[in-house]
């Protein structure tokens, strides 16, 4: 089979994901371009030439024909093979997937990705009305959707189509962000849809297993600095002068909650003498092997009662497919772990070759229970950890190759790597 042409997309990109789940029923191959980094090369001018807004998905048959918007890719790549069902029998059911299509991306999947901006910080100043407001319009779609599917297998017909992967799409994405148990208890007919899809067989290696959160995430205010108190005399006048009326102190602290005390038992550890951020440190400015580098700096400090070494394994390799996808899967999951990034440190990479590659590695972290740092990433379960021992020299040199990035398994080499400092 020939491929018709590149599709630029990112491994976890729900859209892209849409895209590639329609070529795999439709039985047509499409290409990732040969290498790309998100927000590098989508900013280059050549990129910029073929599609000017920089967005992903974009599409580039080998005749020179070019889309960008994920839902005219997937109807075009679906049109290509009219035998597939993906667009329904005929005029009317080609209408009702376009309606499943884009009530999914416009009500569920936009509302998605403000709410996953807000609760980040990338949306800013924090709006708790305005959150709850998207919250509000995203659940009205959610139950539209729930209603039509409760007495169905597929949104139209009785074959799977281009809506019902779109529609598994934007849930299994919802589904990581504030789809949580208690919302998910609403829409029980759309959650069994939604596994009903992503478990085709064709469909292996593009969605990956959902990750349901148990709780939707939430908004996380940054703490404030600390100023150091002035003078008590110029304190109590300043106070005296500056001091709002009740009523409006109260309403100031309504409109800006106070950040919640979230007390971590790894803080409650012992004090260590190794110091994680100088270990990163250490590593970022030395060089990895040979004399006065990382690994001497590590050995001459580490504390093994205060800390612990982890191998990490990604459960999946099979669903791998090219490297760079591999690669930014790896730069998600460290972004997931930003809530503990004070107490760990990583280097995992890729070994291998496109279609035959692993991912691994090794984690330092704090305290001997890898759980109570890993799970503040949702996906964390996807990884198997098993604790090293430095003093066997099997575990050593695992240790040693994933922080040099030469590690080589079963006669995969390590291709590329990611630091989690």
């Amino acid at each position: 089979m020939s491929s018709i042409g590149t599709l630029w997309t990112v491994h976890l990109q729900a859209k892209g994901k849409t895209i590639r789940a329609v070529a795999a029923w439709a039985g047509i191959q499409i290409d990732p371009p040969a290498a790309y980094e998100h927000f590098v090369d989508n900013k280059k001018p050549e990129f910029l030439a073929k599609f000017p807004h920089g967005k992903i998905p974009a599409f580039e048959g080998k005749d020179g024909f070019k889309l960008f918007e994920s839902a005219a890719i997937a109807r075009y790549i679906a049109g290509l093979a009219p035998n597939s069902g993906l667009l329904g029998k005929d005029l009317k059911e080609a209408a009702l997937v376009d309606q499943w299509v884009h009530l999914a991306e416009e009500e569920v999947d936009v509302y998605t990705a403000l709410i996953k901006q807000f609760v980040s910080g990338q949306l800013t100043p924090y709006n708790k009305p305005i959150h709850t407001t998207f919250a509000e319009r995203q659940l009205r779609a959610l139950k539209t959707l729930e209603a039509h599917i409760s007495n169905r297998t597929f949104f139209v017909g009785e074959r799977l189509s281009l809506a019902d992967i779109a529609v598994a799409s934007v849930i299994q994405r919802a589904a990581t962000i504030n789809l949580d148990t208690a919302l998910r208890a609403q829409v029980p007919h759309l959650i069994r849809h939604l596994e009903t899809v992503i478990n085709q067989p064709q469909f292996k290696g593009i969605f990956d297993p959902t990750l349901y959160v148990d709780k939707a995430l939430q908004y996380v205010p940054p703490a404030k600095e600390k100023k150091a108190p002035p003078p008590a005399a110029a304190k109590a006048e300043k106070k005296a002068k500056a001091k709002p009326p009740k009523e409006e102190e109260e309403a100031e602290e309504d409109a800006v909650p106070a950040p919640p005390k979230v007390h971590n038992p790894l803080d409650d550890l012992p004090k260590s003498t190794f110091n994680l951020e100088d270990w990163k440190r250490a590593y970022s400015n030395l060089d990895t092997r040979g004399p006065g580098g990382a690994l001497e700096w590590f050995y001459k400090n580490f504390d093994k009662d205060g800390f612990s070494v982890w191998r990490v394994d990604f459960k999946y390799n099979n669903e791998l497919t090219h490297t760079f996808m591999s690669s930014n899967q790896i730069g998600g999951f460290f972004n997931r772990l930003e809530g503990a990034r004070k107490y760990i440190f990583g280097s995992v990479g890729v070994l291998g070759t496109s279609n035959n590659s692993v991912i691994a590695g090794v984690f330092i972290l704090r305290g001997q229970d890898v759980k109570a740092v890993v799970e503040a990433a949702p996906d964390w379960e996807s990884y198997e950890y098993t604790k090293l021992g430095l003093a066997k020299e099997e575990d050593k040199a695992f240790f040693e190759g994933a922080l040099a990035w030469d590690l080589e398994l079963d006669g995969k080499k390590w291709v590329d790597g990611k630091a989690l400092k």
